[in-house]
């Protein structure tokens, strides 16, 4: 009996001490110790600020220009008492205008060497100045000019104005005469001359013009009628 009371308390003795030893294991971090793990955080870059277009301050449109304006009807501007000269620009292009119109066959194209219709209402004290005007003075004028046309012949295309010739002659023609209310000079017997590439040269007759406003026009190219 004490054999085996002295194996049992040294059984007690043996757990005991076991169990101690594993208490104190267990106070002194017997579990894996931490692990610290460094951790790199990638480096912020500063955010640019967006990009944004420089503003361009609005801009006022271009002034609008206006269109050129034609030049008024000088047949509804009152007449003058200025003679007339060859060396007007006006003159000078209504004579082209009408060279054109022979060279070509075209009456419409002389027609601004004729005296203007505005112009015949101021001047003609005659019941229908309008009517007298377009059933005789431009069928005649456009007669005039075919017939002119024809004299040049093949050669017409390249026929050259060489110069126009009107005689110091010009007359002041009053109110009352010739059916008028009002005035106009008025010169009898001017040329135009001409030359042909086939060297021909020759003169055309304008029986007469009449002023308005200091400016020589076409009444009559051909004989009066």
């Amino acid at each position: 009996m004490r054999f085996v009371g002295a194996l049992v308390g040294l059984c007690v003795v043996a757990v005991a001490g076991a169990a101690l030893l594993g208490r104190r294991g267990s106070e002194s971090g017997s579990t894996a110790p931490a692990v610290e793990v460094a951790t790199t955080a990638a480096p912020v870059r500063p955010t640019a600020a967006p990009t944004v277009a420089p503003t361009t301050p609005p801009t006022a449109p271009p002034p609008t220009t206006p269109p050129p304006t034609a030049p008024p009807d000088p047949g509804t501007l009152p007449q003058t008492e200025d003679r007339p000269t060859t060396t007007s620009p006006g003159f000078q292009a209504r004579m082209r205008a009408l060279w054109q119109g022979i060279t070509t066959d075209s009456a419409d194209a002389a027609l601004p060497a004729f005296f203007p219709i505005t112009a015949y209402r101021q001047v003609k004290a005659i019941s229908n100045p309008d009517g007298d005007y377009s059933s005789r003075l431009i069928p005649a004028y456009r007669e005039d000019v075919r017939a002119l046309f024809g004299r040049l012949g093949a050669q017409a295309a390249g026929a050259q104005l060489v110069g126009i010739d009107v005689p110091d002659t010009a007359t002041w023609v009053p109110p009352g005469d010739e059916y008028n209310k009002g005035s106009y000079w008025r010169v009898y017997g001017s040329t135009l001359r001409w030359s042909t590439p086939d060297g021909r040269t020759g003169t055309f007759p304008i029986t007469a013009m009449i002023s308005w406003r200091g400016e020589w026009y076409v009444v009559h190219l051909g004989p009066i009628r």
